[in-house]
């Protein structure tokens, strides 16, 4: 699992990193209160299940993992941030405060799983997160943080060194281009990324959670075949899984069923699987209805799974 920090060209950036600023040492994180239970177990928030399609009521995907008093997001769909915030507050989980968005992991590097990448880097470093934040993903992920860390680097120059007397350890990110297998392991979680099949990205992975008595599987974006995350589900308390409604994409054109069909899950293909892989909760989320309903997708997955299902929305927690 290789590992690469990332700094920018700037003088004396080992004594900035070493040493904290007085925005550090003499300012609390906005937002927060000193004591807040951890959750028991681990939970699952939803802090968007939407697609590239522009919907209000559906942000970009993104799964946030909360276990203990640390949270662990999958991939940074567009307002991400503001998402995990009004979930801290809703739900009372301290983890998912601004300040606190410090581990993100990528399936892969779709658009509308990382244009929320700058927010979680420069929202809570301007915010007053305490050391950098880490991502791992696939090839490609330092190369996308690279560049998003030059485009903003008269901001954060300006916000270190100006009157703002930012921390520069924040603005630090720590990319892990992965390879499947265990990828990240604390006292909370173990996180194994395993290979999914996503059209003609070379590379793109689901994540299992296993996190405080609980097994999750977070698939990403992914078609046929669906052998691997059966099996890394086998079972699991919570799979989280995008679909697509079959029917729906039927009236669509030629254009649009090949390339669907190519990176995506159908409700009927998701229910065969689940069927194998046995989730005691499916999780339905990156919603693509094609003019069909929620109910009418679920039911496309029931008629071949008899478990249950929940048609995942914005802020739901499981």
């Amino acid at each position: 699992m290789p590992s690469r920090a990332h700094l920018l060209a700037v003088p004396c950036v080992a004594a900035l990193i070493a040493l904290p600023t007085r925005a550090q040492s003499q300012q609390p994180s906005r937002g927060q209160t000193r004591a807040t239970a951890a959750p028991a177990t681990a939970k699952v928030v939803l802090l968007g299940t939407g697609t590239p399609v522009a919907d209000p009521d559906r942000s970009g995907p993104s799964t946030a993992v909360v276990a203990g008093n640390d949270s662990y997001i999958v991939d940074a769909g567009a307002g991400v941030v503001r998402h995990a915030v009004a979930a801290a507050r809703k739900d009372h989980l301290p983890a998912l405060r601004v300040a606190n968005l410090k581990r993100l992991f990528l399936t892969h590097l779709h658009s509308d799983h990382t244009i929320g990448l700058p927010d979680i880097i420069l929202t809570p470093a301007v915010l007053h997160r305490r050391g950098p934040l880490e991502v791992w993903g696939p090839e490609g992920t330092q190369a996308m943080v690279d560049h998003i860390l030059k485009a903003y680097q008269e901001d954060i120059r300006l916000r270190v060194y100006g009157l703002e007397h930012g921390n520069w350890a924040a603005y630090h990110v720590i990319v892990h281009e992965i390879k499947p297998g265990v990828v990240y392991r604390d006292s909370n979680v173990t996180v194994t990324a395993f290979p999914v099949h996503h059209g003609r990205w070379p590379e793109a992975f689901g994540y299992r959670f296993d996190a405080r008595g609980r097994s999750i599987v977070i698939s990403g974006d992914e078609s046929p075949p669906l052998d691997t995350i059966a099996h890394y589900c086998n079972g699991c308390d919570v799979m989280v899984h995008e679909v697509y409604s079959a029917k729906g994409l039927a009236r669509t054109g030629p254009g649009d069923r090949e390339y669907h069909t190519h990176f995506h899950t159908s409700g009927i293909e998701l229910g065969e699987m689940a069927a194998n892989a046995r989730p005691k909760l499916l999780v339905l989320t990156h919603w693509l209805f094609f003019g069909q309903t929620t109910d009418e997708i679920v039911a496309e997955v029931k008629s071949h799974f008899s478990g249950n299902v929940a048609a995942g929305a914005d802020l739901d927690v499981y």
